[in-house]
């Protein structure tokens, strides 16, 4: 089992920045790919970002790239999603999930889930 808390979210202007964290408890963390997703009223759950066990393979959602960035630090078993430029339409609840090992973007893939951190981007 892994066990995901999410972090650092909250109300933002247009333009702004973020940095949401997500701390990870039980099995080995640096086997496990994270990804952060987000879901905004009546959408569904969308992958954002995400990394694999190694950090040697990231996956950016073309509405993120250039403005947020995925980084993992596993001697403190969190991953972190810096989120700069924010947007009116980046305002979502952003959820932390966790595979085995490699990159994947469908929510099936993945195993474990945290609570979600709510971002609101306000214009």
């Amino acid at each position: 089992q892994v066990q995901l808390v999410e972090s650092g979210g909250g109300l933002v202007q247009a333009g702004g920045s973020l940095r949401l964290s997500c701390a990870a408890s039980g099995r080995t963390f640096s086997s496990y790919a994270l990804g952060w997703f987000r879901q905004a009223p009546g959408k569904e759950r969308e992958c954002v970002v995400a990394i694999s066990w190694s950090g040697g393979t990231t996956y950016y959602a073309d509405s993120v790239k250039g403005r947020f960035a995925i980084s993992r630090d596993n001697a403190k078993n969190t991953v972190y999603l810096q989120m700069n430029s924010l947007k009116p339409e980046d305002t979502a609840l952003y959820y932390c999930a966790a595979r085995f090992r490699t990159v994947a973007t469908a929510t099936r893939a993945y195993d474990y889930w945290g609570q979600g951190t709510q971002v609101t981007v306000s214009s």
